[in-house]
């Protein structure tokens, strides 16, 4: 039987993302299927501390193996912005709005690097792992494409000409900061369930 665990989101994007990598071995789900509809609040200063804050609620509320996690785009010229405020870097969770705000901060400005990072908090038995993914490259001066979801359409990955919003899936999750960090998830757990 694959081991079940809860992670600590609605968005169906990241379910899909997640789930795609981790079926052979895993049960994904989400928030959803376990009757929380609680939206847990995100006070941390740093990707690590959210991503902590919500598998340890989930951990506590629901006595059941989970993990969450956090993913920022840091810009480079803008001090690393928006960073942990990246889903309501405009004042709301409206992406569109977001990457305005992005793309007219950025306007004239040359050092476009940016990375995207995620930390996963994975809580099993009792225990805590934290997992980070991050993926390098820069920010484009207009939207393209619109595939992906978040600030896909602005950003070009390292060593591509595409941004993440022209890349299918499969190919995103290759290359893409959750992808690596998942991965990093699985190989653990794979680790995990030979004991």
């Amino acid at each position: 039987m694959k081991h079940q665990l809860v992670f600590a989101t609605n968005n169906l994007h990241k379910l899909e993302e997640v789930q795609s990598q981790v079926a052979d071995f895993f049960k994904i789900i989400s928030l959803a299927d376990i009757g929380c509809q609680e939206d847990i609040a995100e006070t941390g200063l740093t990707l690590d501390e959210n991503a902590s804050i919500k598998s340890k609620y989930i951990y506590d509320q629901y006595q059941t193996d989970c993990f969450a996690d956090d993913t920022g785009l840091e810009i480079e010229a803008l001090n690393n912005e928006p960073g942990v405020f990246s889903a309501r870097y405009s004042g709301d969770r409206d992406f569109a709005k977001n990457m305005d705000l992005v793309l007219e901060k950025m306007q004239g400005i040359t050092n476009r690097k940016a990375r995207f990072r995620t930390v996963i908090s994975l809580i099993l038995n009792h225990q805590e792992y934290l997992f980070e993914g991050i993926v390098n490259g820069k920010i484009r001066t207009e939207i393209s494409g619109n595939m992906g979801f978040g600030y896909d359409p602005i950003f070009e990955p390292e060593g591509y000409t595409i941004t993440f919003a022209e890349m299918d899936l499969a190919e995103k999750n290759k290359i893409s900061h959750r992808g690596r960090a998942i991965q990093k998830l699985i190989d653990f757990l794979k680790t995990q369930t030979k004991h």
